[in-house]
């Protein structure tokens, strides 16, 4: 079993993270494989020193990385939780700094507690989401066809050229789990993709619009009163029309909102209850 100071700048992190975790001493040290007074000592000095290291007090070359460096390389990190350690070095050595290594920064980011994991996977529904989905379904339940035939539906995806294959890590502190940017929800939409937003009712197949940069309120509501109105006014001509769109935030973006309050004589916005994709026909095209 190793003794405190046989132990890696790694292990020491590993032992911190482990311990701020909850896990007990002894399973600690089973993890890492050394000693239970090498974790009891080890964990004292980061509680008390908020450092791991094993040497001595002005002995060795002092940190490349100085405190603020240390306050950069952490927001570089936060704006990308998915980058790997050779991507942050190259974006660090991109400032106006003495540059740093791969490994330097690798041990900076350890002794900060910013370890690569997992995604954290959340519940896609909750006990509250789960009510608003069977109360949207109570109120909808005793709809005829001709009902249905008026509600035109709609959905954006992004579709990617080049595949991923879902391997991802990101990299945070204990507690910042359940963050979006470090749930296995939370996608980044990069290069070599397309997004498109669709419509479909009974009567038409609908639109087919490519959304040139990210979908935000303005160029959504630009999709409306450009494509979706006259459409609209086009199939359902008594104005009796119901749009459908799901809870995104540029769908529920005040602009939005006032522009169909706006038009609320020629055709209605229909209520959706959040994460219901699954409800909605336009999965199946």
């Amino acid at each position: 079993m190793g003794k405190a100071a046989d132990l890696s700048e790694f292990d020491r992190g590993q032992i911190v993270m482990a311990r701020r975790l909850g896990t007990s001493i002894t399973e600690t040290a089973r993890l890492v494989g050394c000693t239970r007074s090498a974790v009891v000592s080890i964990h004292e000095k980061w509680i008390n020193d908020g450092d791991t290291s094993s040497r001595r007090q002005g002995v060795g070359r002092p940190s490349v990385i100085k405190e603020k460096g240390r306050w950069r390389l952490s927001l570089l990190v936060k704006q990308n939780r998915r980058q790997t350690v050779a991507q942050l070095t190259a974006q660090y050595n991109a400032g106006p700094r003495e540059s740093v290594s791969e490994h330097t920064d690798q041990r900076t980011l350890l002794d900060k507690g910013l370890c690569s994991r997992h995604p954290t996977r959340v519940p896609l529904l909750t006990k509250h989401l789960r009510q608003l989905r069977i109360q949207w379904a109570r109120e909808h339940r005793d709809w005829t066809m001709d009902e249905w035939k008026r509600v035109a539906w709609s959905d954006e995806s992004r579709f990617l050229i080049h595949h991923v294959d879902g391997h991802v890590r990101v990299r945070r502190l204990p507690g910042e789990q359940l963050l979006s940017s470090c749930t296995a929800c939370h996608t980044q939409a990069g290069d070599g993709g397309i997004t498109i937003w669709v419509t479909f009712s009974w009567a038409v197949l609908g639109l087919v619009v490519v959304v040139e940069e990210t979908m935000k309120a303005a160029n959504y509501l630009n999709i409306f009163a450009d494509q979706l109105h006259p459409c609209m006014a086009f199939v359902f001509r008594t104005g009796n029309g119901i749009f459908q769109q799901d809870n995104a935030p540029c769908h529920k973006a005040g602009i939005v909102l006032e522009w169909f309050e706006e038009h609320i004589d020629e055709f209605h916005l229909t209520s959706w209850p959040p994460n219901s994709p699954d409800l909605n026909p336009m999965e199946h095209i």
